[in-house]
């Protein structure tokens, strides 16, 4: 299929003290993907990388080590390094303008103000993949960068996760059936709600 991804790139920031932060749902997916495979520090590509087998593809994941405003100088390395075509990069992000609960896949668009979208359409071009995790906004423009590197409170933690497990369900039937019946599985799992507003730390 040749809308199948060969580059799946969870989108966070490194460091212990980012690990439950809204901003590093990306990384937490990428974990939940990678399973057993260990991820290996690559300097040259400015990221961690692990490879698997989904159904009959090989394919790569990527978590950027830099940090998430510089996100697209680790996906453009590994790209030319690896020989991929931007199309063919799925990545994985938190998203402000979906609640909890919520995922979609897209191909293509702009950063609506995501700060790791923005640098890895400056350095790649806007036609890759796409999977939005929902992490809600808290309301106003002025505490968005206090809301996503805090951790989410219980409820929309579990609602998060709920997100995650579709996504990862939509993931494999991207790499089974294509793109049409993935999004159209996903969107159909998990209707868009509410925008949840809870700037509360996890439980």
């Amino acid at each position: 299929m040749t809308d199948t991804p060969s580059l799946i790139v969870g989108l966070g920031n490194p460091g212990a003290e980012h690990d439950r932060d809204r901003h590093n749902v990306g990384f937490w997916l990428a974990d939940q993907i990678a399973g057993g495979a260990g991820f290996i520090s690559d300097q040259k590509l400015l990221g961690d990388v692990c490879q698997i087998s989904l159904g009959h593809y090989n394919i790569r994941i990527l978590k950027p080590t830099t940090f998430m405003n510089r996100s697209g100088q680790s996906v453009r390395r590994t790209i030319d390094y690896f020989k991929l075509m931007p199309e063919r990069v799925l990545v994985i992000h938190d998203d402000l303008d979906l609640p909890p609960g919520t995922a979609r896949l897209k191909r293509g668009g702009g950063h609506g103000g995501h700060n790791g979208l923005r640098d890895i359409i400056s350095h790649c071009g806007r036609d890759f993949l796409r999977l939005r995790i929902g992490i809600g906004h808290p309301g106003r423009k002025e505490r968005v960068t206090g809301y996503v590197l805090r951790p989410p409170g219980k409820d929309d933690l579990s609602l998060i996760r709920d997100a995650l497990d579709a996504g990862r369900r939509a993931i494999d039937r991207l790499y089974a059936d294509g793109l049409e019946a993935a999004m159209q599985s996903l969107h159909s799992e998990t209707p868009v709600r509410d925008i949840a507003r809870d700037p509360g730390p996890a439980g």
